[in-house]
């Protein structure tokens, strides 16, 4: 039998406290309309339910597609990646986009950080721009989010719930035609489940123990918090549930998730 010391259990624990995304088929396939997006340097939106797996796809893009290269002097941003404050106004998105390329807000008129941020833009050639919450712009912002992909070319990508993001981006006219292309995020399928888990259990989970999840008996526990068989399971409430139940295995000792913790957990979720 395998003895496992105090910080074994707790290098799993830090592992499992950060993110990672899996390469999944729905990641695969959004990252297919992004790369033709940003060959074509055309907008849109990428929407769908609260947990489906919306922002971490897209982070996974700007990981994959977007590394930065600073061996010149002008730094080559190609993807830029920013999550706007409640309300957001024009000034505090040229404030968020100008941070994420470590350059300060200028003192002076919204004018002027609107010139600086188009030539920060256009001097680190930045390919796509995202804008997650995005239904947080103010209606005017949304004006200098356009501006953005009409002198710029750049592809920007508004990410949000459908409900939300649909309602603010309609609110414009020539704003919902620049957005218009919209890809949606769904639910993960009842016939899905059982193999997402144990892509799950390998790859994210990843314990030294089996914790054999896709058996019925687990399964049935991660079903109960994680969606419904009609509207389907949510990706971003599987990796939770999983995820808390591994940590707090780990922390009664044990290199497997617990049947009985993985309940416990589950039951919170509902």
């Amino acid at each position: 039998m395998t003895e496992y010391s105090a910080d074994d259990f707790q290098t799993h624990i830090e592992r499992l406290r950060k993110d990672k995304t899996v390469a999944l088929e729905q990641v695969t396939l959004l990252h297919r309309w992004l790369e033709r997006k940003r060959s074509s340097r055309q907008c849109g939106r990428v929407t769908g339910e609260s947990r489906t797996g919306k922002t971490k796809a897209c982070d996974a893009y700007l990981k994959k597609y977007g590394k930065p290269d600073f061996s010149s002097k002008v730094p080559v941003i190609p993807v830029g990646y920013i999550l706007p404050k409640q309300e957001c106004t024009s000034r505090e998105l040229f404030r968020q986009i100008l941070g994420h390329y470590n350059f300060d807000l200028p003192k002076g008129t919204v004018g002027d950080a609107r010139s600086l941020v188009f030539k920060v833009l256009r001097e680190s050639k930045t390919e796509v721009l995202f804008i997650d919450e995005a239904d947080r712009l103010k209606k005017k912002t949304f004006a200098d989010v356009r501006d953005i992909f009409d002198e710029l070319k750049i592809a920007v990508i508004l990410i949000g719930t459908k409900k939300r993001l649909d309602l603010a981006v309609q609110e414009d006219e020539q704003v919902y035609n620049r957005f218009r292309s919209n890809y949606r995020m769904g639910t993960i399928q009842s016939n899905q489940l059982k193999e997402l888990v144990g892509v799950w259990e390998r790859d994210i989970i990843a314990l030294p123990v089996a914790s054999h999840l896709t058996t019925e008996s687990m399964l049935k526990l991660i079903r109960v918090a994680t969606g419904a068989a009609q509207r389907g399971y949510y990706i971003g409430l599987i990796d939770m549930v999983l995820r808390e139940a591994a940590i707090r295995s780990l922390e009664q000792g044990m290199m497997q998730i617990d049947q009985a913790i993985l309940k416990e957990v589950s039951e919170e979720y509902k």
